[in-house]
């Protein structure tokens, strides 16, 4: 990978961005890319580095995009007969660069791990450690802003611990306390100008009901709760963030609007196009003014 994009991938993580790295793995010839050429696409729609002409910008794009949403990698071949390169677990699709010639571009998303912060030093908190360890999450006690938070300090400054966690707008908040206790803390906080939305946000008890009774068991239920809310966004995620496409009137490709860079209109009507040479077309076709 070139040095820059190596740099650029390494700022995004360390910021805890998502992006998509672009790989070329095969190309049949007049395709101008080759075997090795990468591109990273950042969330925004942002296309750095070389995986193709102009013509397969908007389709990496708009691919990536979707791997980033789902957080499941793309295995793309750009074809000009797609149904022939068709095979199991590839997106097959249609190749409109006037060169010619096939792609194959995998597209792998680059998310980070999720996090899980704990407050108390109880069994259950320590199995819940392990657990998610095991899982690929984060275990530590830093930024709370897309969290799982689980508190556990059996009644030790739950108020002021809530407090903080609410305020920093963490993806789950759980609470192990009984139905009572757990009352009587959210009255607290309601006293103290705890919004009643950010209340209703708090699981209490935590964990789905799996009869657990042993530390490990709470444990289990509790993460068995977090991904099952993680899963839930997700896919919440993947349908509110679907773009808004288009279908380029030469082609036939779809194109994704936000990041279309070659558009026409007609009477009023915008056009948007795969590349540059179908916009050509169109417009050598009389039909825009």
């Amino acid at each position: 990978m070139r040095p820059d994009l190596l740099a650029l991938a390494a700022g995004l993580s360390a910021r805890e961005e998502r992006f998509a790295l672009v790989t070329v793995v095969r190309r049949d010839p007049p395709s101008s890319a080759r075997v090795g050429d990468t591109a990273l696409v950042t969330e925004a729609g942002d296309y750095h580095g070389w995986a193709g002409g102009g013509c397969t910008r908007s389709t990496v794009v708009r691919e990536s995009l979707r791997a980033l949403a789902d957080g499941e990698p793309r295995f793309l071949s750009l074809s000009p007969d797609p149904a022939a390169a068709q095979r199991p677990g590839m997106v097959s699709l249609p190749m409109t660069c006037d060169s010619g010639g096939t792609v194959e571009i995998y597209v792998e998303p680059v998310v980070p791990a999720p996090r899980l912060v704990l407050f108390g030093d109880t069994p259950a908190a320590r199995a819940l450690a392990r657990i998610g360890e095991a899982m690929g999450y984060r275990v530590d006690s830093g930024n709370l802003k897309n969290a799982n938070v689980l508190v556990a300090t059996m009644g030790d400054e739950d108020v002021e611990i809530l407090k903080k966690v609410l305020a920093a707008e963490p993806a789950y908040v759980g609470v192990i306390a009984s139905r009572r206790r757990f009352e009587q803390l959210r009255g607290d906080l309601m006293a103290q100008g705890v919004p009643r939305a950010a209340l209703d946000r708090i699981t209490a008890p935590a964990g789905l009901d799996i009869g657990a009774r042993t530390p490990e068991e709470i444990a289990l239920s509790v993460m068995a709760q977090i991904v099952a809310q993680r899963r839930k966004a997700v896919r919440q995620e993947t349908f509110s963030t679907k773009p808004v496409e288009a279908i380029d009137p030469i082609c036939g490709m779809t194109v994704n609007v936000a990041s279309a860079r070659h558009t026409a209109e007609v009477q009023g009507v915008p056009y948007y196009f795969c590349c540059a040479g179908c916009r050509t077309k169109f417009l050598q076709r009389g039909e825009a003014a």
